[in-house]
Parts: structure tokens; C-alpha cells; sequence
């Protein structure tokens, strides 16, 4: 699929780029995320499986995403926040890279798709367990 412009995503053009795919791949950028609710209804409209990089897009129906906990990063932001609130430097705190990755499915949208999860995602090890949001049952590790 051609880079869309940040003005607007033209539907009839990604519409044909779909048609054409077999699977879809959407970054994790911001203007995608401003327009997650016409990306997972284009995607299901033309029966594209797709996968996202936030959990976002699987609540709004995407089929998987698979990315850094969001709720994580703010969590280490607080606590970068509370140690420069106690007197660090901020250059002197260490770059912190993500550590806690999310894979969600959205198992509403796999059957829809045809697609079939296998039994060892609705019991993944550590503890992992299956998530109603909003009638859409999801997969989600460490939820």
C-alpha cells in the first residue's frame, strides 16, 4: 500500500491496495491511530486480516495488535516524573526502552475472518487470560 498523506486517508485508493492484499501490516504512528476506526472498517469490509501496533485497533475490532504496554509507559513515566520531583537531573536518568509487549486478538473479528486461534492462545502461559471489552472478546497476555 502507497504511504497515505496525513491530511487524509483516500478510501477508494486503499480500497483498491486492499483488494490486492493479502494481509495488511498498520505502524504504530499517530495518524493512524486518528483514523483507527475507518482503518478496521475498511479492513473488514474487504475481509483483509490485519495487524495493528497498539491495543487500540482491536478494541475498535482490528484483529490483532501486538506492541508495548501502553499503560506500562505511563507507569515508568510517573515514575521518571516523581524522581526528577525529587531532585534528579533529568539528563542524568537512563533511557528506558519498553519492556512489557502486549498480543491481543480479537477473537469476534478472527472467526468473521475465517480464522481459527489456536487452543494454547486462550490459555498462554503466565497466568494470561481471555478479556471481554465492549461485547468484543479479546486474547490479551498479561491483562
Amino acid at each position: 500500500m502507497p504511504p497515505v498523506k496525513r491530511t487524509k486517508i483516500n478510501e477508494s485508493a486503499t480500497a483498491r491496495s486492499l483488494k490486492k492484499a493479502g494481509a495488511l501490516l498498520v505502524a504504530d504512528d499517530a495518524l493512524f491511530i486518528n483514523w483507527r476506526e475507518k482503518l478496521v472498517s475498511l479492513a473488514a469490509l474487504h475481509a483483509v486480516p490485519t495487524m495493528y501496533g497498539r491495543r487500540e485497533f482491536v478494541v475498535a475490532g482490528g484483529l490483532i495488535s501486538y506492541g508495548a504496554s501502553t499503560v506500562d509507559q505511563y507507569y515508568q513515566c510517573g515514575i521518571y516524573a516523581g524522581r526528577i520531583l525529587k531532585g534528579a537531573k533529568p539528563a542524568d536518568l537512563p533511557f528506558l526502552q519498553p519492556t512489557k509487549f502486549e498480543l491481543i486478538i480479537n477473537l469476534k473479528t478472527a472467526k468473521a475472518l475465517g480464522l481459527t486461534v489456536p487452543l494454547i492462545m486462550d490459555d498462554c502461559r503466565r497466568g494470561d487470560r481471555m478479556k471481554r471489552r465492549a461485547g468484543r472478546q479479546t486474547s490479551s497476555p498479561g491483562l
